[in-house]
């Protein structure tokens, strides 16, 4: 479904602040294109650090309220992902109303590029769920403000992000068991997007007995053949008796039911906003459950988008430190009997405080 023009204009006088997901942004532009149907929002959250910094998804929300819901809290997640990753970059992020496959439209990129430009710097974009490094390359016509194209010299960056979910469930391991090894491990992979195919490529390699699960039966077929994966219905891939859950799909995966049925001692995965709300955080830890926060493990491709003038190696090593900082994040919550999220968003927080002015 897409939300049509004349809806979101009609919706913009409600304003955002009443929102239970607005958390200060500084900025939240509504923009339409009747020629190409686009309908978007950018939510800007916080430029103390920098330019926000985010990318652009474009999914078939039901209605404005959910796209609003959606761009507000990934927001947010990319002000604490950019500063906990030691970025010098905000937290912003986009979302395109529409079906990426009957909607999008090379004119509809331009469009949403344009209005992209208009922001004059505020928010730089880049590659989501539902958009590909050609999409970038249209958008880029349009705007400076844009990274993961030729220009930037890097275009998709989930392999970055899959990467530093790789490292993040071996920190985790590390701090549960004491022991590193993936050999003779089980993973309950959700989710077998870019994203998440290449991190169950990465776990196979490293000797791990896959779990899989997409409401694409391509791709998991694809693992069954090509990983040796057993596959199983999404709805029940936090149920299985595996040893980590990484959830790589959408959001709000943990929640009241969830993690109730939770069978795995460990959640380590790339998706969003998996916490369906702050409370959960503490629901983990009352089951024992060692979770890493989710803007800490999947600031891989962020971090590739950041730091586009690095080279390879360099890159990449940055990356592998996001298991040493969960694994600080770990220890210090240990030691406090906090929440892992809790001690996430402090060193966030703390960063925020001393960076000062809004750019």
């Amino acid at each position: 479904m897409q939300v049509s023009p004349k809806e979101t204009l009609n919706q913009i006088h409600r304003t955002e602040l009443d929102h239970p997901e607005f958390r200060g942004h500084e900025k939240v532009v509504f923009g339409n294109d009747p020629d190409t149907g686009l309908s978007t929002i950018i939510a800007i959250h916080d430029t103390r650090l920098g330019p926000a910094l985010g990318g652009c998804r474009m999914w078939p929300y039901e209605s404005l309220e959910e796209a609003l819901t959606d761009a507000l809290r990934l927001s947010h997640g990319m002000t604490y992902k950019n500063a906990v990753a030691g970025l010098d970059f905000g937290g912003g992020k986009a979302v395109i109303l529409g079906h990426p496959r009957k909607h999008k439209s090379p004119e509809l990129m331009a469009a949403f590029g344009r209005h992209v430009d208009h922001l004059g710097g505020d928010y730089i974009t880049g590659e989501d769920v539902g958009l590909t490094p050609a999409d970038m390359e249209l958008i880029a016509r349009q705007t400076a403000h844009v990274r993961g194209t030729d220009r930037t010299h890097r275009g998709d960056p989930s392999p970055y992000t899959a990467l530093g979910v790789y490292h993040g469930i071996l920190a985790a391991l590390d701090h549960a068991f004491a022991d590193r090894s993936l050999k003779g491990r089980t993973v309950s992979v959700q989710g077998l997007g870019n994203v998440g195919y290449a991190l169950t490529r990465r776990l196979h390699e490293a000797g791990a007995k896959l779990v899989v699960s997409d409401i694409n039966n391509d791709a998991v077929e694809r693992a069954v053949r090509e990983l040796g994966a057993e596959a199983v219905d999404p709805e029940n891939a936090h149920r299985v008796h595996a040893d980590v859950f990484a959830p790589c799909a959408l959001g709000s995966i943990l929640n009241d039911q969830t993690i109730a049925d939770l069978e795995m001692p460990i959640v380590a995965g790339a998706a969003n906003n998996q916490l369906a709300e702050d409370r959960h955080g503490s629901a983990l830890l009352d089951r024992s459950i060692l979770y890493a926060p989710d803007y800490v493990i999947n600031a891989g491709g962020v971090m590739c988008l950041a730091k586009h003038d690095a080279t390879d190696a360099a890159l990449e090593a940055d990356v592998r430190e996001i298991g040493k900082t969960l694994s600080a994040i770990f220890a210090g919550a240990e030691a406090e009997g906090l929440t892992t999220r809790e001690v996430a968003d402090r060193m966030a927080e703390e960063r925020l405080a001393s960076a000062g002015h809004r750019h």
